[in-house]
């Protein structure tokens, strides 16, 4: 600030940090690409970031270098995640705090201080130009505006998205405070280039003008921002004023030039005002600045001086307050100008970009490979729950209705009243070849561990909070509420807490849902182990009965059942293979290259916005609407089986009419249908053992990932609690010290104090002075030689009465007064 009469943006300070290894390490554990596929990119970033940071000279090369990394840190935006797993620190460049860095993961943070460092670089390119000659104002005039548009875009675009508090000098006064001052600092330098080219007297008073209120702007923006020194604040009010006298000035000037000598004159005097008004704050202005102030103040006051006498002798024209002057015109000439690598970054990168081929493009972006899972999770959940359930839910109906109607049992013990029915067996093999029972048992127990083992972790998350609280609650008691502020452990851990109850949630409502599962194990083990067991057994536990020529009625109303139960089988059939097919159709349905293509576009057309999740739910609708064809068969399916149902019932209630009194048949028929019913069973606990273990799986991510966050919570916690500790005793051992210090300074004092000497004194001694007492009723008249409050407490020679030195004792008599004698010792009396 010493060497011109202008400011310019410091660079911001970092550390070198590897930028590559935490990106390596992301790729490696959220994509499903190897980090090998981009060595060259990795290799590239810090490269580029190390150019980057290392520009703390204001030459014309850093900008491509500054620029190009922040236009491959936009790319990647879309490409990772913000919190990338790097500290970036960086140091302010304004303020009272240029030494305490600050650190964030985050790569908008990063962006921020690097557009930050831009603009510094812009502004000074500025200063370093030559501003005597024409062209260096221009170019200076230019480089003020791109820096002041660098520092309008960081406030607009780049800090409002940091998803986090930006850098104490990064906030928005400070930033609309920076934005003001560079351009009226470029309006400065066009309105040299207007001085030195020569313009008339009144476009110059215009241009001063508009100085003047960029600098005020500046200004009142600085002393809302906690970073904008007192120092830059003087120089903006001062330069505030001193273009308001230069713009006053020359359109005196213009005045003069017009004839108007009564206005040439009042404007001239409020010229002179304004840089008095400007030199006010000399004491905190550079040498430059109040130079400037000088020359203008004395070229004004020697014109003011003519002026009135001009007119006091010639003109004799009336001098106008300054209420009745017109306000000057504004001329505005500068804006902020944000360059196209800042605004558009991505056009700047590919075949033809200044800054080469955009890092890591052949890599998947985060939000690609989140929105692909979304989608899938979406499109599982409709083909699953809301399609190929109900259609399990329809067959499960039509099975209960088998089973309340005694069917097929009480068909196939009629029609085969010897041997085995070929369904019976056919049900039997499925379970053998399955070894039923025994897979049942090992699902069971699977699942029973996949239970422990999620409950195990569970209950470790919620003791390391109990821990934790036990710890934080003795610590409260042995050092007080008062001292001990911080939040208790529920109040700084709600979100954890409320975890708790929510997977206690889920683990109780599965309990309950184990709990069944084995109860229908229970129930069915005995039918379940006779159907996986050998012909033999079947045998034996089916009776035979007695083989009986069926009535013309009966064989008539059993092939209608027949039919019917045929056209069951048939349909539940038809239903496999369609659930089949469906679950076929969604493990083709790949939506990555549709989503890549979408992400594409949004990154062309959006670069500066970070792809998330939610911008392919217009994508999802769409592709999610293949499957309405698939959601209409549950429709038709229901018809379909509804009417057969009601068909079934009948012929069912037909058939048992044309048997009724025939009971030849009934053990059999128990008997068959309670292995058919134990098929169907077998078929359910398999299914219900399948969800269940993939619930606990499910699970299981969730408590371990309530696990670390109850070990990095507590962590913390206790690293906070190590360091509170260590500020009370540090606090506690400064307050010991302090007061031993000063009981050795007392010690010291008193030390230092001279002996009592018992040596009577030689000069008048001074006379003590009268206590002041409370107002008392006076006391009875005083007994004559006895000292009272009234007398004072008097030393020095003989008594005196009336002015009348008393004549001295006699030795042996006893004194009144006089100098104190050490040899008598102290009487009272």
């Amino acid at each position: 600030m010493e060497r011109s009469n202008i400011l310019f943006l410091p660079f911001r300070r970092t550390h070198s940090v590897t930028l590559s290894v935490a990106i390596k390490q992301y790729i490696s554990t959220q994509y499903d690409q190897h980090p090998d596929m981009f060595k060259n990119d990795l290799q590239l970033i810090d490269e580029l970031r190390s150019d980057a940071v290392s520009v703390l000279e204001p030459h014309v090369s850093g900008i491509k270098k500054l620029a190009g990394y922040a236009a491959h840190l936009v790319w990647m935006g879309a490409k990772f995640p913000i919190d990338i797993g790097v500290d970036f620190t960086w140091y302010p460049a304004l303020g009272y705090n240029t030494q305490r860095p600050t650190s964030q993961n985050n790569l908008r943070f990063e962006l921020a201080n690097v557009l930050y460092n831009l603009a510094s670089l812009y502004s000074q390119l500025a200063i370093s130009l030559n501003r005597s000659t024409s062209e260096g104002l221009k170019s200076a005039c230019n480089y003020f505006c791109l820096s002041a548009g660098v520092i309008s875009f960081l406030r607009t675009d780049v800090v409002p998205e940091l998803r986090s508090a930006p850098p104490e000098d990064m906030d928005e006064m400070t930033l609309e405070s920076l934005e003001h001052l560079l351009l009226a600092q470029a309006q400065e330098c066009f309105w040299q280039k207007a001085v030195k080219d020569g313009l008339k007297d009144g476009s110059i008073a215009k241009l001063a003008a508009r100085v003047s209120d960029l600098y005020d702007q500046a200004g009142e923006f600085g002393v809302k921002s906690d970073s904008i020194s007192s120092e830059w604040i003087h120089h903006m009010t001062a330069k505030h004023f001193h273009f308001a006298a230069a713009a006053q000035y020359r359109q005196a000037c213009d005045c003069l030039e017009k004839r108007k000598y009564g206005e040439e004159v009042a404007r001239l005097k409020d010229s002179v005002a304004c840089v008095n008004d400007a030199l006010k704050e000399s004491r905190w202005i550079n040498k430059i600045v109040l130079g400037d102030l000088n020359g203008l103040k004395n070229k004004v006051q020697e014109d003011l001086k003519r002026a009135e006498k001009d007119n006091d002798m010639i003109y004799l024209i009336p001098v106008p307050p300054k209420s009745e002057l017109k306000t000057i015109e504004r001329a505005s000439m500068v804006s902020a100008k944000v360059p196209k690598e800042v605004s558009d970054p991505i056009s700047t990168l590919g075949d033809r970009g200044q800054f080469g081929q955009p890092l890591f493009a052949k890599l998947v972006p985060f939000a690609v490979h989140l929105a692909a899972s979304i989608y899938a999770e979406r499109r599982d959940r409709l083909v699953n729950h809301s399609i190929i359930d109900e259609l399990e839910s329809l067959t499960t109906k039509i099975h209960d209705l088998l089973q309340s109607l005694n069917l097929p049992g009480s068909l196939q013990a009629l029609e085969r009243p010897l041997g085995l029915p070929p369904g019976l067996v056919s049900h039997a093999e499925e379970i053998r070849q399955q070894d039923g029972v025994y897979r049942l048992q090992r699902s069971m127990e699977d699942t029973a561990k996949l239970k422990a083992n999620d409950r195990a972790i569970y209950s470790e998350g919620v003791e390391l909070l109990e821990s934790e609280a036990a710890e934080d609650d003795r610590a409260r008691v042995r050092h007080g509420t008062e001292r001990w502020t911080r939040q208790t452990s529920k109040e700084a851990a709600g979100k954890l807490y409320a975890q708790i109850g929510e997977i206690n949630g889920y683990l109780k409502s599965a309990s309950s849902s184990d709990d069944l599962v084995q109860g229908k194990m229970r129930e069915w083990d005995r039918y379940l182990k006779v159907l996986g067991g050998t012909d033999r057994d079947l045998e034996e536990f089916v009776p035979s009965s007695r083989r009986t020529t069926m009535r013309p009625n009966v064989e008539r109303e059993a092939g209608k059942l027949r039919s019917s139960l045929n056209e069951v089988t048939r349909l539940e059939s038809r239903r496999r293979r369609k659930i089949e097919s469906l679950r076929e159709k969604a493990k083709a349905d790949d939506i990555n290259t549709v989503i890549l293509a979408e992400a594409a576009r949004l990154e062309r057309e959006y670069p500066m916005q970070k792809i998330e999740p939610a911008n392919f739910e217009d994508l999802f609708e769409r592709r999610l609407e293949r499957y309405n064809v698939d959601r209409n068969l549950i429709t038709e399916e229901s018809q379909e089986q509804e009417h057969l149902s009601s068909r079934l019932q009948e012929a069912n209630a037909t058939f048992l009419k044309a048997r009724s009194g025939d009971s030849s048949t009934k053990e059999r028929e128990q008997a068959l249908q309670k292995l058919e019913n134990a098929y169907f069973k077998y078929k359910e606990i398999i299914s219900n053992l399948d969800v269940g273990r993939k619930f606990y799986n499910d699970l299981a991510k969730i408590v371990n990932r309530f696990r670390d966050e109850c070990k990095s919570f507590v962590y913390q916690r206790r690293l906070e609690a190590s360091q509170v500790e260590a500020d009370l005793s540090n606090a506690m051992s400064s307050l010991n010290i302090s007061q031993t210090n000063v009981l050795q300074h007392q010690k010291q004092q008193e030390n230092r104090q001279p002996p009592y000497d018992t040596r009577a004194p030689t000069a008048q001694p001074l006379t003590a002075p009268i206590p002041t007492r409370a107002a008392v009723p006076p006391p009875p008249a005083p007994i004559p030689g006895m000292w009272t409050p009234e007398m004072g407490i008097k030393f020095g020679g003989p008594p005196q009465v009336n002015n009348v030195q008393q004549p001295q004792p006699q030795p042996g008599t006893k004194a009144r007064g006089g100098p104190w004698d050490p040899s008598r010792g102290l009487q009272f009396g």
